[in-house]
């Protein structure tokens, strides 16, 4: 799936509030492979489910991985639809797997973090990229000399 490049610098539409979760897993035992498969293998049925259905709250998401590590940054609308998202049946089945099968294992762990971002409160700069994290999330604009600098990227 190939991304259109956008020639030029870009920042994300500033002026809206946005939550950014992240969320992901570590490998702590490779050889274990049947305590952290599970865990693995439970998101991509919850990433199938938010983008079918986009009343959820959920907006966009970047993924990256390393030898051990798998972490989703996620944007969604507010932190409300979050927490509707955590607390509903496929969410809750995948939690309730890992807790009582998996937490007493140190061969995987998971992690998240919960962040809500305010009007004037970021800044981002894209330059000869494809549309991506925040931008991709919320939509982009071209940057002005009015918003050439950081600080007045922040407090446009």
């Amino acid at each position: 799936m190939g991304k259109e490049i956008q020639n030029g610098r870009f920042m994300a539409k500033s002026g809206e509030e946005v939550v950014v979760f992240v969320i992901g897993m570590r490998i702590n035992k490779w050889w274990a492979i049947h305590k952290w498969w599970p865990v693995f293998t439970a998101m991509p049925a919850m990433l199938r489910e938010l983008y079918t259905h986009k009343e959820l709250g959920f907006l966009s998401m970047e993924t990256t991985m390393n030898f051990r590590t798998i972490m989703l940054v996620q944007y969604w609308k507010s932190f409300e639809d979050l927490q509707k998202y955590a607390r509903g049946d496929l969410h809750l089945k995948a939690w309730r797997n890992f807790y009582q099968k998996l937490s007493q294992s140190s061969a995987v762990g998971i992690y998240h973090e919960t962040y809500q971002i305010k009007p004037g409160s970021y800044e981002c700069i894209y330059a000869n990229m494809p549309s991506f994290g925040l931008s991709k999330a919320i939509g982009s604009e071209a940057i002005t000399p009015k918003f050439q600098s950081a600080n007045k990227r922040m407090n446009g």
